[in-house]
């Protein structure tokens, strides 16, 4: 190439990092449990000296965008959607965790709340208006219900808290960046960290039932569309 750089993209074009290695650091902090100084340890050990500040930067700049487009490459999601909520302190108060999971553990929606009450519950069920399930599957929480009467009244409703794992599952994830982070420092913060992370965890989901060759396959797919979404190419 005589030695010139390539064109850098349009939204790196302030940054003295090159796109590959912004990329790569927001991927790592969404995709692991990693603090901002572990990424920070991790790219000093390939000799990119950053301060974690500027990862945790790159990580707010980049985070949702890059979230949204992945969002628009996924598949649709499936016909069974199962709800739940789980409790988060926030600067010391109670907040909840609103996550929808479809039949498949993929992500489709959450929301922070401060109330448990059908009203937070009417605010996720919004959120994918435009998309309706075959069936709503919840705990007993009677939010849920009213809730669905509302918004998707011909929906099948199934409440029973066994029924339910797939969503409750859904959370440990969540658990483990509430205690790495030590906790969240505002419900802001929260919805727009867990809503980029829940959506880099489904692109590189990994079905256990699948052999070594199709899980190769299906990260290298979730590579191309990362490498897509980030425009490190284009770079």
């Amino acid at each position: 190439m005589g030695g010139m750089n390539p064109p850098r993209h349009p939204r790196y074009a302030r940054h003295r990092f090159p796109a590959d290695v912004i990329s790569h650091a927001v991927w790592l902090y969404f995709r692991f449990p990693l603090t901002l100084r572990m990424v920070e340890a991790m790219l000093a050990a390939r000799g990119v000296l950053v301060s974690y500040e500027t990862v945790r930067l790159w990580a707010l700049k980049f985070g949702q965008s890059f979230a949204k487009q992945i969002r628009r490459r996924l598949p649709a999601p499936g016909d069974q959607w199962h709800l739940d909520e789980m409790v988060i302190s926030i600067a010391g108060k109670k907040h909840w965790l609103w996550r929808a999971v479809d039949q498949r553990g993929v992500v489709l929606d959450i929301v922070v709340q401060s109330r448990r009450n059908a009203k937070a519950a009417k605010r996720l069920l919004r959120k994918k208006q435009g998309v309706a399930p075959r069936v709503l599957i919840t705990d007993k929480l009677a939010s849920y219900g009213a809730a669905k009467r509302e918004i998707m009244p011909s929906v099948e409703h199934r409440q029973h808290r066994g029924l339910n794992n797939r969503a409750e599952n859904s959370h440990q994830p969540t658990r483990r960046r509430e205690r790495i982070m030590k906790r969240f420092k505002s419900a802001g913060q929260a919805q727009r960290f867990l809503a980029a992370r829940d959506q880099v965890a489904n692109l590189f989901r990994c079905t256990a039932n699948t052999n070594a060759a199709d899980r190769r396959r299906a990260r290298a797919r979730a590579f191309q569309v990362w490498t897509d979404v980030s425009e490190v190419a284009r770079a």
